[in-house]
């Protein structure tokens, strides 16, 4: 069961091209085909309990701010980049839909409290073993 994609309205979206680092060759130093995205959690139009559980999140991509900044800058064209961004931030949000299952607090059985009783007397006994004799 999959849930639906929440769409993000695009002006919520802040993208910029920059130039992409490393080794590139002479087009690098002239073309700026990566992709800054910056998206204000806070701002945004999302419910409040995805809101919640994104600001919760402890994610090197959001800022104390509630900003998420996506770099992307694998592929040559920007066009890519931009994609490739924009299924990233999709994917952290998608993945804050998903709301946690409530815990609930059980006891243990009885025969697992016997069993680790069991356990710890049998573990006594060896160590006890292990004792100097008395003169």
């Amino acid at each position: 069961m999959t849930a639906a994609r929440l769409s993000i309205p695009y002006a919520e979206i802040e993208i910029r091209a920059v130039r992409a680092q490393g080794a590139g060759g002479q087009n690098v130093n002239k073309v700026s085909n990566a992709v800054h995205l910056r998206f204000d959690i806070r701002a945004s139009s999302l419910a409040d309990a995805v809101k919640h559980r994104l600001l919760r999140r402890r994610d090197r991509r959001i800022t104390d701010e509630g900003i998420v900044v996506i770099k992307a800058q694998q592929h040559r064209s920007l066009e890519m980049n931009r994609e490739e961004a924009l299924a990233r931030l999709h994917e952290l949000v998608d993945s804050a839909t998903h709301v946690p299952k409530t815990r609930r607090a059980t006891r243990p059985t009885r025969a697992s409290r016997e069993r680790r009783l069991e356990k710890k007397t049998r573990r006594g006994r060896i160590k006890a073993l292990r004792r100097g004799v008395l003169d």
